[in-house]
Formats: structure tokens, C-alpha cells, sequence
């Protein structure tokens, strides 16, 4: 989820997106899950009034967007709250719900009566038994899609998240029909990191994922939503040699255009940035005790809201202030010609490497 057309938010000073991760909670135990979520919550968690501190701070910041995310935000009964908080202080405010039994109509539309901008959930399979067997929980599937049609019903703005491995990635046109089916204004399509649960799966190849970039490149070009892809920056690369194989600058420029930004029958999805969003650029996480990291598959703790600002860490702290830096970055991302507008994964080169400036693992230049 991004921030809506006009918003030019400068990266060394804040961040586009802040994704707080409001509870670790959840019923479901995903096999990528980053966190391992557990389905209670921590008696350490954020309370609503830190959390009310926190939203000021990144409006205060320049941040126009935070994402509630976990485990599953339904955990919280205050998650409403913290919604409408966000609205009335102007920022543009999104949830990611888990398809759990927590997961029913009242509570969509106490979503939709809070003013929730947009509403994300997660789809890894076009079947409901690989999909459930994915969440680890029977009738996931299920719920998911009676949520999105909920959101369908209720007028609320959605989204489809996908994560994409070596499992699934040869799924990849049957779950294109599907999230094209469901009426979503965003789909964000990831692609695995290994961390947390994600480290017993085994990512997409640097070969798979050009596939997926082809399938989605013209994908893009058919479907009335914002396709945006999220830990493979090198899809930016990608974009970038189709245009000059295309040979027309206009051209290529408007399916540029059309790749980062909502298309006009949208223009209320928050999907959209013109620039490249990485760990620490961009981007910034808060996890459910407070802890700040670049990203939350990055979790490099570089400080705790209850002790320090969210603006202090994300401008000063030098572990931040260096992943913004791209002649930092080594080995083939270091010689790309790309590596402004791409800069590879930094969470999977943290993940893959142990070193946050590493090459991306998993792209095909220099292969």
C-alpha cells in the first residue's frame, strides 16, 4: 500500500509506508510467516495510547501511510480504534486481516465504519487445499474469499497479497484469473525471503521469477488494478530492458507509469510510489513491542518507540542512513547499471548473505 497521487515524500528524510505489525497474534501458522506468529497475544504489546503517540509521530515525520499488519490485527479489539486515530490526523490507514473464524461481516464493516482506506488479504493458491495446507489451517481459503467478497459488498477498496515460491510459482496464471476475479483495486505479488517459518521453503530461481515478471508485465498492460511487487526490486530492471526493447520512449514510459501508479478507475487504491521502496528506504517497521527495523523481513533492531523517535532512527541511525546509500552496495548489484532504480532485495540479501549490501541472490544479470 502506497500513498495516493501527489504525495512526493523525499526517502532521506521519511518514509513512504510505516508497516506496525499491532499484534503477533494469529490462528493461522503460515509456512513463510516471518514471524512465526503464535495465536495469543504478548502481554508486552504496544497499548492504544502508545499507539496513538506512534501515528502522531509518523504523520509528524511526513509519512503519509501506515499499514496494520501482524499475526492478525483482528486480535485487537482496539484496531478500529487505532484506525479512526490515523484518519483524524489525516493519514491514509490499511489493514492486512487474517482469513480466520475472527474474520466476519460485523467485523468488515466495523473496518469499513472506522474509514479503513484499503483492506489486504492474502491469497497463495487457486486452490483451497494448497492454499490451506500454505496457512496450515483447514478453511482459510474459504474465509479469505468471503472476505474479500464482504469488502466487495461494503464498498471498501481491496487487496490481494500473493507470495510467491517454488511451490506455487508455477501457479502463477490460475492465481492471476483468480485475484483478477475478485474485483481488488491492488495486488501486491511477494516474493519468499527466508526468515522466520520462510526459511524451511525454498524461494523461486532467479530463471522462475523472470517468468513472473514476463507473466506480470503483461498482465499489467490487461487489468484495471495496480500490480506492485514487492522484495523483488529487480522487477524494476526488468521494466526498464522491455522498454528499451520496445523502442518507443512514450510508450514505455506510460506502461512505467502504469506499473508503479493506480490506474484512473481507481484512484482511491493506495498502491503507488514512483520510486523504488527497499528496507530502510522508504520503508520502516515496528513490531509488536515496539522495536524499530528497516523492514520486517530485516529485523535489525536499531531501537524501541518507547524509548526513541521514529524520525531519529529512521534519518540518523547509521544502519538506516547506509541502506539508502547505493554505492555501498557489492558484488554484481554494486557494478549494476541498475542499481539505483533496482537496488535488489536488501531483507533477502540480509537473509541469504548476513549482509544487508550484498547482491540480490536471485536475479539473472551476471548469471
Amino acid at each position: 500500500m502506497a500513498a495516493k497521487p501527489g504525495f512526493d515524500v523525499d526517502f532521506n528524510q521519511a518514509p513512504l509506508l510505516v508497516i506496525w505489525e499491532v499484534t503477533r497474534a494469529c490462528a493461522l501458522a503460515c509456512q513463510h510467516c516471518r514471524a512465526s506468529a503464535i495465536d495469543f497475544r504478548d502481554p508486552d504489546e504496544l497499548s492504544l495510547d502508545e499507539g496513538k503517540k506512534i501515528l502522531d509521530e509518523i504523520k509528524a515525520m511526513g509519512t503519509p501511510i501506515v499499514v496494520f499488519t501482524g499475526g492478525d490485527p483482528l486480535q485487537r479489539k482496539d484496531l478500529e480504534d487505532l484506525i479512526r486515530y490515523g484518519k483524524s490526523i489525516g493519514l491514509r490507514v490499511g489493514t492486512i486481516p487474517a482469513g480466520t473464524p475472527r474474520l466476519d461481516k460485523a467485523r468488515m464493516l466495523s473496518l469499513k465504519e472506522s474509514g479503513v482506506d484499503q483492506v489486504a488479504f492474502s491469497i497463495d493458491a487457486p486452490q483451497a487445499a494448497d492454499h490451506d495446507s500454505f496457512r496450515q489451517v483447514p478453511g482459510s481459503y474459504d474465509l479469505t474469499l468471503q472476505g474479500a467478497r464482504w469488502a466487495q459488498e461494503l464498498n471498501i477498496p481491496l487487496q490481494v497479497n500473493t507470495v510467491f515460491h517454488k511451490g506455487n510459482q508455477h501457479q502463477i496464471d490460475e492465481l492471476s484469473e483468480l485475484v483478477a476475479s475478485l474485483g481488488i483495486v491492488f495486488w501486491e505479488v511477494f516474493f519468499l525471503v527466508p526468515t522466520g517459518r520462510g526459511t524451511q521453503l525454498q524461494g523461486c530461481s532467479a530463471e522462475e521469477m523472470e517468468v513472473i515478471f514476463a507473466k506480470l508485465y503483461e498482465l499489467n498492460k490487461k487489468v484495471p488494478f495496480v500490480i506492485k511487487v514487492t522484495e523483488a526490486q529487480h522487477y524494476r530492471r526488468y521494466i526498464k530492458q522491455q522498454q528499451r526493447l520496445a523502442g518507443s520512449p512514450a510508450q514505455a514510459h506510460r506502461h512505467h507509469v502504469q506499473e508503479i501508479n493506480a490506474k484512473a478507475s481507481h484512484p482511491h487504491a493506495i498502491g503507488r510510489s514512483s520510486k523504488v521502496v527497499n528496507a530502510g528506504n522508504g520503508f520502516l517497521f515496528i513490531d509488536h513491542v515496539g522495536n524499530i527495523c528497516p523492514s520486517g523481513f530485516m529485523p535489525v533492531v536499531r531501537g524501541n518507540v518507547r524509548q526513541t523517535s521514529l524520525a531519529e532512527i529512521y534519518k540518523k541511525d547509521d544502519f538506516f542512513v547506509k541502506l539508502r546509500d547505493p554505492s555501498l552496495l557489492k558484488g554484481k548489484c554494486g557494478r549494476c547499471e541498475f542499481k539505483s532504480t533496482c537496488g535488489g532485495s536488501r531483507s533477502r540479501a540480509w537473509a541469504v548473505h548476513g549482509d544487508a549490501w550484498a547482491e540480490e541472490p536471485f536475479c539473472v544479470l551476471e548469471r
